[in-house]
């Protein structure tokens, strides 16, 4: 509303100095300024939606964080697409993607059409109800995929332009938000659920993506959050990870994104369809800069690609996606922790090194998030994948710090790699903020505090164990609801015996950081 203010106020300047070049009076061109003025005054009185109210649509609020990621129950949101704007999406997918389902596992619907035929308002039949007799499980629809290039990220939509946004209204409780923006999101999430004809797709949500469409919207916010992020939980038969990690990483001292649990339903021209449990998560660009950093005026950046694994010459600017401040061609902070990064002191002059490369990087948040990453196991992340991170230049201190993203594949050892070990030998000057650092002896010292520190404070064996039986509870009847058509449950004793998987490998990591600190 600011620039569109200041835009009205430039072009009457503009056509007030072009009227009296022209020979026009004074007293016309100033007429033509107070009939700018007017329809600015016009466009700040358009009438809001029905029930717009500044605490749940405004933009004026601090984020509802108890309303939005509650962590004691789990919250139902409907999301209500027109058929039309569902059509295009799929027809989008199919161009991005291919055909739906056209790579077999998971079966059911047809694009555009009802999953399972569930009438108005059903969840359809459960898995927990299809799983009962000796029915075999469905064929598992989240197997992994690797199309990227080894250890720069797999991404499997490289090349691809995101989904379409269209408009969608979103009811929460007792409210209602008209025209958000909503697209499909997701790499390998989206991807493999496509190709295997699964519903349950990642989405991403925009409040006021539509504004200059329908101004009635404008700055429009779910209790204060612009954009958020709903995860389906792919490859986690627990549906756990994704928040659970998020949570041990903030406890951590590692700024993380807020989860918490939804019911989705989607209506699309035929009835709210239960599409399942998701995780809801914040969005970094949104609300976690702006609410765990002093400013979220710096820059943020999403890498992936070859330049994310910060290796000598690698750098390019496809791989430091700019969030915030796209239209400042400026990447003189990412150079910066390259060039103290690389630097001939670092063997020479180890002290010179650590002074510069603390200049512009936040090695100890770095080595936080490295202690926690490594303890809990992770392998989809920097160190054996290019992505999954982000990097905000916090304006308080002009240093680069790191902050974690999609941690759906945390909490297990294996999967399409062998996740780091404790020591970090196998690591190559491939990643060097890994390398360089462990070479160091001094920050070797304070990541192996830290290590020893995340299983006696925020990953203890006896808690976590709590943690998960907790959540697990939580979320067993949504999860169980689910149906073959939208799930990414292989079966449900998969969901039912993770926990216990859980459970083990917590206290297997435990014994593993004893072993390693005694070495």
């Amino acid at each position: 509303m600011v620039l569109r203010k200041t835009l009205y106020s430039l072009c009457a300047v503009i056509v007030l100095l072009g009227m009296t070049g022209c020979g026009a009076s004074a007293e016309t061109a100033e007429a033509f300024v107070d009939t700018v003025k007017v329809d600015d005054s016009a466009s700040d009185e358009t009438e809001r939606p029905e029930g717009w109210t500044e605490e749940t649509h405004g933009d004026e609020v601090d984020p509802n964080f108890d309303v939005v990621f509650p962590q004691d129950k789990v919250n139902r949101l409907d999301l209500t697409i027109s058929a039309e704007n569902w059509d295009a999406m799929l027809a989008d997918m199919t161009e991005l993607y291919g055909e739906f389902g056209q790579g077999g596992g998971m079966g059911g619907g047809r694009p555009g059409g009802l999953p399972g035929n569930a009438p108005q308002g059903d969840r359809g039949e459960p898995l927990e109800a299809e799983r009962q007799d000796g029915a075999q499980p469905m064929p598992p629809a989240n197997r992994p995929l690797n199309n990227g290039q080894p250890g720069m990220g797999g991404n499997i939509s490289d090349g691809v332009e995101n989904p379409i946004w269209v408009t969608a209204t979103v009811a929460f409780e007792e409210n209602t938000w008209e025209n958000v923006g909503i697209r499909f999101k997701g790499n390998s999430s989206l991807k493999s659920a496509w190709s295997s004809g699964n519903y349950k797709l990642p989405f991403k949500l925009d409040f006021d993506q539509f504004e200059d469409d329908y101004p009635e919207i404008d700055d429009q916010r779910f209790y204060g959050f612009k954009q958020l992020s709903l995860a389906s939980n792919f490859n986690d038969d627990s549906y756990l990870r994704e928040k659970v990690t998020a949570d041990i990483f903030r406890a951590f001292g590692v700024p993380s994104a807020q989860t918490a649990f939804y019911e989705v339903y989607v209506d699309y021209g035929e009835g709210p369809v239960y599409f399942g449990l998701y995780t809801m998560v914040e969005m970094v660009e949104d609300t976690v800069i702006s609410e765990q950093f002093t400013s979220d005026a710096g820059n943020l950046y999403k890498p992936d690609g070859s330049g994310a694994t910060f290796a000598a010459g690698s750098f390019t600017e496809a791989s430091f996606d700019k969030e915030t401040n796209q239209d400042e061609d400026d990447y003189s902070d990412i150079l910066a922790v390259l060039d103290a990064l690389h630097a001939d002191t670092r063997l020479g002059d180890p002290s010179t090194w650590r002074s510069g490369l603390e200049t512009v990087f936040d090695v100890d948040t770095f080595l936080r998030w490295l202690a926690v990453n490594t303890v809990v196991q992770n392998w989809d992340t920097y160190g054996l994948m290019s992505h999954n991170y982000f990097l905000y230049t916090d304006p308080e201190t002009d240093q680069v710090t790191w902050i974690p993203w999609d941690n759906n594949h945390a909490l297990s050892g294996t999967g399409m790699r062998e996740a780091l070990s404790l020591g970090l030998d196998e690591v190559t000057d491939q990643w060097p903020l890994i390398r360089y650092l462990m070479d160091d002896p001094v920050y070797r010292a304070q990541y192996d505090a830290y290590v020893g520190a995340v299983v006696e404070t925020v990953f203890v064996p006896e808690e976590m164990a709590q943690t998960y039986q907790a959540y697990h509870e939580l979320i067993g009847e949504s999860a169980l609801a689910e149906t073959e058509e939208a799930t990414m449950l292989r079966s449900a004793a998969d969901f039912e015996n993770s926990v216990h998987s859980l459970i083990q490998q917590v206290n297997g990591r435990y014994e593993a950081v004893q072993d390693y600190l005694n070495r």
